[in-house]
């Protein structure tokens, strides 16, 4: 995650030339002399992007007691006259919250990358800035800055690591290091004395068929990340699964609560809805709306309860969410920030697809043609988000997107940790095994693996939710598994 906090010149975390800690209202960095008046500041004002909500659902009938859900037809545009947001199944991947066709964005982009040569140094004043945060990481120039710990968590790509957390010892946890003796209250191990990785360094849910894992990386000395796995029942008996993906924002204070806040409050606020028969793209939407106000609340405690925290008390807690639901044969995205979620077919001769579009600096230098994408993303500020939840955000713009799978296929919801070593759908397709659609949880470890492999810069948080389809009678192209 990027950001940056002032209204007007970032106040940098760390000297992008020698990475020592700038005192405050500093021009120049004390130690290396780097000029950190260069960080672009933030405008007055901001792109913004239309919200596509369709009408709420009906209310039951009181004859019947329980009605089955009838969600209505979406209008043929709504108050921000964008496209209706639910597609036909030949739709697929459908548009993004702004109406445009991330299927063919995806084509384009592909291109982009396999056909645009090196960018060359751009020459005259930069591109207009658009409002961001910057990222405290940092290529860590030394064990000094990594802060990791002497003990990581278990590695997800060893299958002697996961069963030893899945059988611990009689009356306690085992140790991860010896893997045989018990770890005491103060979380040191009886038999070899080592200290145990905090709790949310390294996380596993599996539910039903759908699973999450969670990995503070490699570089990190902490995970902020956090996850949200569930499912309901909507009023007509039938099944709807929920996943939530939040990543804390490097730079503000207290991120590994905010996304913890965020992941609990969407969670909780889909399940309510869904469950009293909300259209599930409107239940995404007011999830998003919960998640925000959750990571405002932290930002109105006490000043003390960052006192842990001291060189990053001036910004507010803040994070990105995405998130999926699958209820009545619909696909329903939400997000803010630059987290994502993925289109894996089972049949993997079909076309995959990216089904949310980033809010950051280089995809809105592409989107505002001021830069190709190769350019764009070659850029040091490309991963600068340039939206998330937080009481420092500008105006909260929830993302929705609903589709409607003519063929059974993965949907991959993850973080940028994940997706910096699989960027496009191609890539991500690959790095996926082939038997996650029947074993999501072990899918979703490998593609941690996967990122811990290529280098682990970030904190690793992927969900996997296998999506199935129903028959809809003669001559359907649908498929069953």
């Amino acid at each position: 995650m990027k950001m940056s906090q002032s209204h007007q010149q970032p106040a940098l975390p760390k000297c992008p030339g020698c990475e020592e800690p700038p005192a405050a209202g500093d021009l120049f960095c004390g130690a290396c002399g780097y000029d950190l008046s260069a960080v672009p500041a933030r405008p007055g004002d901001r792109p913004t992007m239309a919200i596509t909500v369709p009408p709420a659902a009906p209310e039951a009938s009181a004859a019947s007691g329980v009605e089955a859900v009838r969600w209505p037809a979406a209008a043929e545009i709504d108050s921000s006259d964008v496209p209706a947001p639910v597609h036909r199944p030949s739709d697929l991947p459908g548009t993004d919250s702004g109406g445009r066709p991330l299927a063919e964005q995806e084509q384009v982009q592909g291109q982009v990358r396999e056909q645009a040569p090196e960018p060359e140094p751009v020459v005259g004043p930069e591109p207009s800035a658009v409002p961001v945060r910057h990222d405290d990481r940092a290529e860590p120039g030394g064990a000094e800055h990594s802060g990791d710990f002497a003990l990581a968590a278990p590695d997800p790509r060893t299958a002697e690591h996961a069963a030893a957390a899945a059988a611990p010892a009689a009356g306690g946890k085992l140790c991860v290091a010896c893997r045989s003796g018990r770890v005491d209250p103060d979380g040191y191990c009886e038999n070899c004395g080592h200290a145990q990785p905090r709790e949310r360094d390294h996380m596993e849910q599996e539910l039903g068929s759908v699973a999450a894992v969670s990995d503070r990386g490699l570089r990190h000395h902490r995970n902020e990340d956090s996850f949200a796995v569930s499912s309901t029942a909507l009023p007509d008996g039938s099944p709807a699964v929920v996943a939530i993906v939040c990543d804390g924002v490097s730079s503000a204070s207290r991120p590994d609560e905010a996304s913890a806040a965020a992941a609990n409050a969407a969670n909780e606020s889909l399940l309510e809805s869904l469950a009293r028969g909300t259209h599930p793209q409107q239940a995404m939407h007011e999830a998003i709306v919960a998640a925000s106000e959750a990571v405002n609340a932290l930002a109105q405690e006490p000043a003390g309860a960052m006192e842990h925290d001291a060189h990053r008390h001036q910004n507010a807690p803040a994070c990105t969410l995405v998130g999926a639901v699958m209820a009545g044969e619909l696909l329903i995205v939400g997000w803010v920030g630059d987290s994502r979620v993925y289109w894996v077919p089972e049949d993997r001769t079909q076309p995959t697809a990216r089904l949310t579009e980033d809010d950051s600096w280089a995809a809105q230098m592409v989107a505002a043609g001021l830069m190709n994408e190769a350019e764009a993303y070659a850029d040091e500020r490309a991963h600068a988000i340039t939206g998330w939840l937080g009481a420092d955000a500008y105006e909260l713009e929830p993302h929705t997107a609903a589709f409607k799978p003519d063929r059974p296929g993965l949907v991959v919801v993850c973080t940028d940790g994940l997706w910096n070593y699989a960027e496009s759908a191609e890539e991500m397709a690959a790095a996926v095994p082939a038997d996650a659609q029947e074993n999501p949880l072990r899918g979703a470890q490998v593609l941690v693996g996967h990122a811990l492999d290529g280098g682990g810069h970030d904190n690793v948080t992927v969900a996997l939710l296998p999506f199935a389809v129903r028959p809809q009678g003669a001559g359907s192209a649908c498929e069953t598994v």
